[in-house]
């Protein structure tokens, strides 16, 4: 059964447990971490799924009101991620973060969406204008303009902060025009009672309710405090729209093992073959089959490929973070060993934490016997392995775009 809420935790928990290429040490909680809530698996065992977490805007005390058509929004309403943000259009931060949510909701146009709120720190040392800002802004709505005026205070905002009130008016009108806005109408609309009172008030809500700085952001109702670069916010995103997809019970055990099982990995780069190791790890190669049937694997990109060590795969939020919704048990058989090129094992961030991240070695690898679930070999198809782009998803800004993994076909012999 597939999950209809997404996991906050899936954004903290898995952001730097792969592999190590020099040394393997047990991953440690970073500060305000958020722990898995396992459930007893009830169909493959030694398998927990992961319980989903209550957002916010469900909490019926929250000091944030639930979205409503007083707010102005862009994307779904279904989306896997709403983001509420609380700007000032004269703060260079929420400038910033604008440019990033822009390229976030192109990259994301169903996944994403966006809530504007007001928070005009009028009262700051440089932010006069701020109000006036967001008049033009909810003035520029009545002509069914307010994300073009939106963005347009925003990319232009080291032009007319500096100005005068005057001056800003005076540029106000001739920009809107630009944005086929009428500037007469704007500016008598912007002095109507309604708007002014709307900005006013929402000063002072975010006064009251102690709104510390902007932007001030909620994601999926939970306040966010961390980083705001697209880096960040792109694996966050990805992560709640891999919550769409995720499951909520372990899988069913749909091999026999007493057959003997092989698998296709169609790349961009060519295929490769594996033979996997049903007997030795039959819990691991079960959940591969069952999650290739599914089409999890398909399209997926292969986010850290380190030449010399391993290529791994199996997330399909491209982040290295994302999981299943499950986690299983390690296998460990002392008849299998990193002991050559082509060995398949299971990514974990330590014992107990399968789920559906794989890697393929290099080369051999004995610091990580006892360490990874074994549980397959490449049979043919080394040298397309080789081909695949260097990548590091994890620990770089912006890296390159990696090669997919296009399909996973499974044989039964």
């Amino acid at each position: 059964m597939k999950k209809k809420s997404p996991l906050l935790l899936l954004i903290f928990i898995l952001i730097s447990c792969t592999p190590s290429p020099q040394i393997i040490s047990t991953p440690t909680l970073v500060e305000n971490q958020i722990s898995p809530s396992v459930t007893p698996a009830l169909i493959m065992p030694n398998c927990g799924s992961i319980d989903s977490l209550e957002n916010l805007e469900t909490v019926e005390d929250s000091l944030f009101p639930a979205i409503s058509q007083a707010d102005m929004a862009q994307g779904p309403e279904d989306a896997a991620t709403t983001i509420i943000i609380y700007v000032d259009f004269q703060d260079p931060a929420s400038a910033a973060l604008n440019s990033v949510l822009i390229e976030l909701r192109e990259k994301y146009p169903e996944d994403l969406q966006i809530v504007h709120r007001d928070f005009p720190l009028v009262t700051n040392l440089g932010h006069e204008k701020a109000g006036f800002a967001a008049h033009a802004v909810h003035a520029a709505n009545l002509q069914g303009k307010f994300w073009e005026m939106h963005t347009l205070l925003f990319a232009e905002q080291e032009i007319w902060s500096p100005l005068t009130e005057a001056s800003f008016i005076d540029w106000l009108v001739e920009e809107s025009e630009k944005i086929e806005i009428d500037s007469e109408t704007l500016l008598e609309d912007m002095q109507g009672e309604g708007i002014i009172e709307k900005v006013r008030e929402a000063f002072i809500y975010g006064q009251e309710i102690g709104i510390p700085f902007t932007p001030f952001i909620l994601i999926n109702g939970q306040i966010y405090d961390n980083l705001l670069d697209f880096y960040t916010l792109d694996s966050i995103v990805a992560l709640y729209a891999l919550g769409e997809r995720q499951f909520t019970t372990c899988p069913p055990m749909v091999i026999d093992l007493s057959k003997e099982y092989l698998a296709t990995l169609e790349t961009e780069k060519g295929d490769i073959i594996i033979q996997f190791y049903p007997e030795q790890a039959p819990l691991t190669v079960n959940n591969f089959i069952f999650l290739a049937k599914e089409g999890w694997f398909d399209g997926v990109t292969f986010h850290r490929v380190l030449p010399g060590f391993f290529a791994e795969t199996g997330d399909p939020s491209e982040t290295g973070q994302g999981n299943p919704g499950y986690f299983f048990e390690n296998e460990i058989d002392s008849t299998l060993s990193f002991n050559r090129p082509g060995v398949l094992a299971m990514k974990n961030v330590g014992e107990g934490t399968n789920g559906s991240q794989f890697f393929i070695t290099y080369a051999a690898l004995p610091s990580y016997d006892g360490r990874f679930t074994i549980f397959g070999q490449v049979l043919s198809g080394m040298e397309v392995l080789e081909e695949l782009s260097p990548r590091e998803a994890q620990f770089r800004e912006n890296p390159p775009s990696g090669d997919r993994l296009l399909s996973v076909t499974i044989e039964e012999r």
